[in-house]
């Protein structure tokens, strides 16, 4: 994949030099889309007990929700599909296996990379699926992996598809 394509674009500060990696670095969240409504601040919120949960809060992370145009585009870009999609990952560490927490040597490289969310694409599918135990199984898959999270974190995380059904 694409290495720190979302932190090139935006160019955030990075961290001082020779400096150890902070308890907290940033999350950037960025709206690009206008087709769902969507609350910036709750999205925040819930990446962030994500990172907590995962112990992965002293890494940069970037969040960009596109609609289906853009999330075409970029799935066209970079993975030869031409259709739109929920979610793209760019990690900055690409050779990790699913679980790892990267091991940085410098204060630059507490990056995790950006994640690109289909927010129209995502809606679309939760409205105009027909088969509403589908929808429901996949909620409730979704509701146990937050319950869990939120025993661990001491937290009440809430599905971002709550208000959808």
């Amino acid at each position: 994949m694409v290495k720190g394509t979302f932190h090139d674009v935006f160019q955030r500060i990075p961290p001082n030099k020779g400096a150890v990696a902070p308890a907290a670095m940033s999350l950037v969240v960025r709206n690009l889309q206008r087709a769902v409504p969507l609350r910036r601040a709750r999205l925040r919120e819930k990446v962030q007990a994500v990172r907590r949960a995962l112990g992965v809060q002293r890494f940069d992370l970037g969040v960009v929700c596109v609609d289906n145009r853009k999330i075409q585009q970029i799935n066209r870009i970079y993975r030869d599909k031409n259709t739109p999609t929920d979610v793209l990952s760019f990690p900055f560490y690409e050779n990790l296996k699913a679980g790892d927490i990267p091991q940085p040597e410098f204060p630059d490289d507490y990056n995790l990379g950006d994640i690109f969310l289909g927010v129209e694409y995502i809606f679309q599918h939760c409205k105009e699926n027909e088969d509403y135990y589908d929808i429901l199984t996949m909620y409730q898959k979704e509701k146990q992996v937050l319950e869990e999270l939120s025993r661990y974190t001491g937290t009440r995380l809430q599905p971002l598809s709550r208000d959808l059904f």
